[in-house]
């Protein structure tokens, strides 16, 4: 009698009648090393889990297959699909997350790299608690009235510092040029926060990387039984790794009988700004000379006039891997729809006619989605959206006035047009060097008791009509606040001068340069935040007076957000957050040559970072199964700092033939 000590699989497949040629030939593969370059809708999970499956079926033992995903999300459909394909066959795979596989390793041989068994690995909250107390340790050291960065900042300056390979100091100069200033504090404070760190015996999901990474150079026993341990790593959108995640893979998959599929869309790679590096991919065949490169073109998702239009979309680009996408589907007999706007608001408006046509005619509002470059373009799609009661939900974020920045800009024009908004004076005072919750509280106390009296002597007027400096000279300002407070009561005298109250953009502006050093220190990604408040004020523009505008952002915040199961309701979202996803009808906005490709590309002469944005467009495009739409505003904004804006050069770049122009009466 034989005992077998593998247990069996599911009934043998039929792989060649389930997969399509293409799928196929990568899932059968005895390359040793492999690219399999998956377009858009072409089956990219699948053609992963049968491979696994393909594995399984042909001996391989499933705790022998590492498969490493990005997602938790994408790691339990995989694995729930391979179970399904083979049955009890996969429940040793090891399968999941970079972050969770270094965990799993590291509890293993946390001693090695100096940790204590049982360490914890702490999450943003935890991270931002111990940044929070040494910024408080250390910020004596600068001047009382110098903005140090907030621990969020400092965190994230860090974190891209070590998913792109790069020392902080380099990141700060690059990246944060404003802050060299504060480098040997910063120094100082990044030293703590990685002794703290392993004083603690605590990781955050940073080391969990580097540490694993340091773990297979440091200590090559551990590698080389890593290596014998896995004969198969199969990586799921490879475009995306980092340099720390390429390394592990590369040195997982280093063993004499180790091998190494690659799966992902170098086309779809849009992730440079937090460290994915398109170089990975488009370099594989050069990294391993004896890989095999599969394309995996058919895709079922979109109608043939839309994969015609995303295959010259990306043609663009010329450091690419050649391929063409093949419709699965039918004609439709609907072209994509190029949609030149007067201006961003009949844009907007364009947009939420189509779409209450396309809901009357009884598509739901789950099957659409308003794709868009940067958050502040669908400012007026969120706002015409509540006019005409069309539910929507916002999967790119919060909504455009729920932001922190833009909280923090509206809040001084709450303030100007009602001294007793108590939320809005503490929001304001929040921005106060060294001012805290209980300052902010008698901040509060003196301004209400000086203004109290005032408004009661004019029962007339609902906002202050005499300059801030005198109404308020009696209070007592506490030492924290000092420094800040006379420039803070200038600032409203100058929004609401004796010659009258300026024009509410002209507000926005005041108040933004009055907010650049608080708002440099607090927030990360400060470029695209002043863009959201250059925003800002042409929308007030639009709204006309200061008190509409008020109740328009009040009315917009009332819209139910919670509403992700709702089939009515229509998916807003960034381009970067709708990747992997699909709709049947989407509108891609604001394709205007400065928003998207972003100015900041165009005038720097980027060519790596135009390809990207290439890429961003490709992305968007794809994600529509069966209409398009691509609208332009010629003009961005009606009463102030109107911009003229040129259609998209990659709307420009398209045959016409491909496209159908809507002119709108």
């Amino acid at each position: 009698m034989q005992y077998d000590l593998h247990r069996g699989t599911a009934a043998q497949h039929d792989y060649a009648a389930e997969l399509n040629e293409e799928q196929y030939a990568a899932v059968t593969t005895a390359a040793r090393h492999a690219l399999v370059i998956a377009g858009a809708g072409s089956g990219k999970t699948r053609t992963l889990t049968y491979r696994v499956a393909w594995l399984l079926e042909h001996g391989v033992p499933a705790w022998r297959i590492l498969l490493l995903t990005f997602t938790n999300k994408a790691a339990r459909e995989m694995l729930e699909r391979v179970t399904q394909l083979t049955g009890a066959g996969a429940a040793q795979l090891w399968g999941g997350t970079f972050h969770s596989m270094a965990n799993r390793l590291l509890r293993r041989h946390a001693e090695r790299l100096g940790y204590r068994a049982g360490f914890t690995i702490f999450d943003s909250d935890d991270q931002k608690a111990l940044m929070r107390a040494l910024v408080k340790q250390h910020v004596g050291k600068v001047s009382k009235t110098d903005r140090f960065p907030k621990p969020e900042l400092l965190l994230s300056l860090h974190s891209l510092a070590v998913n792109t390979g790069r020392d902080w100091v380099e990141v700060l100069k690059d990246e944060y040029a404003y802050l060299v200033k504060h480098e040997e504090v910063m120094a100082a404070i990044y030293r703590d926060y990685a002794a703290r760190k392993l004083a603690q015996n605590a990781m955050d999901f940073d080391d969990l990387l580097v540490n694993l990474l340091r773990l297979l150079k440091e200590h090559t026993d551990i590698r080389s039984d890593l290596q014998e341990r896995f004969l198969h790593v199969l990586v799921d959108e490879y475009q995306d790794t980092n340099t720390p995640q390429d390394e592990i893979i590369a040195l997982l998959a280093g063993g004499e009988h180790s091998s190494l599929m690659a799966v992902g869309d170098d086309a779809q790679s849009i992730y440079s700004w937090r460290g994915a590096d398109v170089r990975h991919i488009l370099n594989f065949e050069r990294a391993y000379a004896d890989a095999e490169l599969y394309r995996i073109t058919t895709n079922y998702r979109s109608v043939p006039e839309i994969l015609a239009l995303s295959n010259a979309a990306i043609a663009q680009n010329e450091n690419r891997i050649e391929k063409d996408l093949r419709p699965a589907r039918r004609s439709q007999k609907f072209m994509p729809a190029v949609v030149p706007a007067p201006d961003n608001r009949t844009e907007a408006q364009f947009v939420a006619r189509r779409i209450d046509e396309l809901m009357d005619g009884g598509i739901p509002g789950k099957d659409i989605a308003v794709l868009y470059r940067a958050h502040f373009h669908s400012t007026d799609v969120q706002m015409e959206l509540a006019r005409a009661h069309i539910p929507f939900r916002i999967t790119s974020g919060l909504r455009f006035f729920e932001q922190a920045h833009v909280k923090d800009v509206v809040a001084f024009l709450r303030l100007i047009a009602n001294p007793r908004d108590e939320v809005a004076f503490r929001r304001i005072a929040a921005t106060f060097p060294r001012v805290g919750e209980a300052t902010a509280g008698k901040l509060w106390q003196g301004w209400l008791a000086a203004v109290e009296p005032w408004l009661a002597a004019h029962p007339e007027c609902t906002r202050l009509a005499e300059p801030h400096g005198k109404v308020l000279e009696k209070i007592a300002v506490p030492a924290a606040a000092r420094p800040s407070w006379g420039g803070f009561l200038a600032l409203l005298d100058s929004l609401h001068p004796d010659t009258g109250e300026l024009l509410p953009p002209e507000m926005v502006h005041a108040v933004h340069e009055y907010l650049i050093p608080y708002q440099r220190s607090a927030y990360e990604n400060y470029e695209e935040r002043e863009e959201d408040i250059a925003q800002l004020a042409r929308t007030v523009g639009d709204e006309g007076d200061l008190d509409a505008f008020l109740a328009q952002v009040a009315l917009l915040s009332e819209v139910d957000n919670d509403a992700a199961a709702d089939d009515d309701c229509v998916t807003l979202s960034t381009i970067h957050q709708a990747k992997g996803l699909e709709w049947k009808y989407v509108f891609v906005i604001f394709l205007a040559e400065g928003q998207f490709p972003h100015r900041r590309v165009i005038e720097a002469g980027d060519v790596e970072g135009m390809e990207e944005e290439t890429r961003l467009f490709y992305v968007a495009v794809t994600r529509a199964q069966d209409q398009l739409y691509l609208s332009f505003p010629r003009y961005n904004g009606r009463s102030y700092d109107v911009q003229y804006c040129p259609p998209s050069r990659f709307l420009t770049a398209l045959p016409q033939e491909l496209t159908e122009v809507w002119q709108l009466n």
